[in-house]
């Protein structure tokens, strides 16, 4: 809507819809099961469902279960970190 006011959040929730660039070959991406990327973070399952879910963590979907692209993960890391101090 053009005239309409933007709530503090929309910025946010359009900056994680930002499609990624394409990497030079499908075959190049690597996924993760749920279970591998909460053993990575040293998390739970369902605070990667939860990532997921939220689109802090991009993932596709393949029949009932979710794979999140290494990559995905290593940015999300790196978005993360922050100066202690």
């Amino acid at each position: 809507m053009a005239g309409s006011p933007q709530r503090p959040g929309d910025a946010q929730s359009a900056q994680r819809s930002t499609p990624q660039p394409a990497p030079a070959s499908m075959a190049d991406v690597r996924f993760l099961t749920v279970a591998e990327v909460a053993t990575a973070l040293r998390v739970s399952k369902m605070t990667v469902y939860r990532l997921v879910h939220s689109g802090d963590l991009p993932a596709v979907r393949v029949g009932r279960s979710f794979r999140v692209p290494e990559k995905a993960v290593q940015d999300y890391l790196q978005s993360s970190y922050f100066e202690a101090g």
